[in-house]
């Protein structure tokens, strides 16, 4: 089931420009993660609305990847996912189904998408891992991102059986580092905390968290998932998603994340929590056994040393930061 291809290698980065797009160049720039025989295309939504069928099928035209990341979507924290469930949903139904088809098109012979771990059932065992993507409902906060990003995984499957094709997906947990959306009211957890400690450090006022500090999470430092995502567009020949991430062992909670954020910002005010707010899902504890039978030995960034570098990044590009 491998993809067939031992010529040059030309891809296609969708979402060029976002958190894992920005990573995904670091390695390959900064890092000498690029191989012999690779060309990288990076495209940000300058460069097409890939919610556009024509928009898209023309800048696949154009550079006719024989490989494709697809980072691109439509993405926000909980409280835009519960303003605009719909949105979620059809935005990101087009960007996927435009951006397979005009792959299948161009013959591209492998396409790895991403994924998130919020596609997982809502009532569920844990750990979860990639066998129970479809028993069960999502939670309601985000369900129209939700199910479009399950649907890449039916879409992958049915390209594989009536095409023959290699396009597989990848199911990150909670990525942060250097590039983030540190948007307050529409970022993801880590960002908007570091975003907002920024602030009440500048200000000499208290750090507000949203929620009652208790929900768990797994967090992923991009540069780690650009990694292994090169890692899984070159040897990985599974159709079925691999979930990437740090082990179960490494979930924190809210508040010890937030924690970290004020000693990497060496942030000195009081931490209030705002329990008028929604936690959202409590926990998506997910496994990472698929992956360590793959890659035993990788090294992940400590979770301390990836704020301290991300918070370091922030402070120093404060001005030009999305947010």
């Amino acid at each position: 089931m491998a993809a067939c291809h031992t010529g040059p290698k030309r891809v296609l980065v969708t979402g060029g420009s976002g958190l894992v797009g920005r990573a995904i160049q670091h390695v390959i720039n900064e890092e000498g993660g690029g191989k012999e025989g690779e060309e990288w295309i990076f495209l940000s939504s300058k460069d097409a609305d890939l919610m556009n069928k024509e928009e898209t099928q023309a800048v696949f035209q154009k550079h006719k990847p024989t490989h494709v990341i697809h980072l691109a979507a439509m993405v926000g924290g909980l409280f835009k996912n519960m303003r605009v469930n719909l949105d979620f949903w059809r935005n990101n139904i087009y960007i996927n189904d435009n951006v397979l088809q005009a792959a299948h098109e161009v013959d591209a012979v492998k396409v790895v998408s991403c994924l998130s771990t919020c596609i997982f059932p809502d009532k569920t065992t844990y750990p979860i891992d990639e066998t129970m993507i479809h028993n069960g409902p999502p939670h309601k906060s985000n369900f129209g991102y939700s199910y479009a990003k399950r649907m890449i995984d039916v879409h992958n499957r049915a390209y594989f059986e009536q095409n023959g094709r290699s396009y597989t997906s990848v199911i990150p947990t909670n990525v942060f580092g250097p590039h983030d959306n540190f948007n307050i009211e529409d970022g993801h957890v880590l960002p908007g905390l570091i975003h907002k400690a920024y602030i009440a450090q500048k200000e000499g006022k208290p750090l507000v968290v949203w929620g009652s500090g208790t929900p768990r999470r797994q967090f992923i430092y991009s540069l780690d998932l650009a990694r292994l995502v090169l890692w899984v567009l070159r040897d990985y020949n599974e159709v079925e998603p691999i979930i990437l991430s740090v082990g179960e062992e490494e979930e924190v909670s809210i508040k010890e994340a937030a924690k970290a954020v004020v000693r990497a910002l060496d942030f000195k005010g009081e931490v209030v929590y705002d329990t008028d707010k929604s936690d959202g899902q409590f926990k998506k504890t997910a496994s990472n056994a698929k992956l360590m039978r793959y890659l035993p030995n990788f090294a992940f960034t400590p979770f301390e040393k990836a704020m301290k570098d991300t918070c370091d990044w922030f402070v120093a590009n404060y001005d030009n930061a999305r947010k």
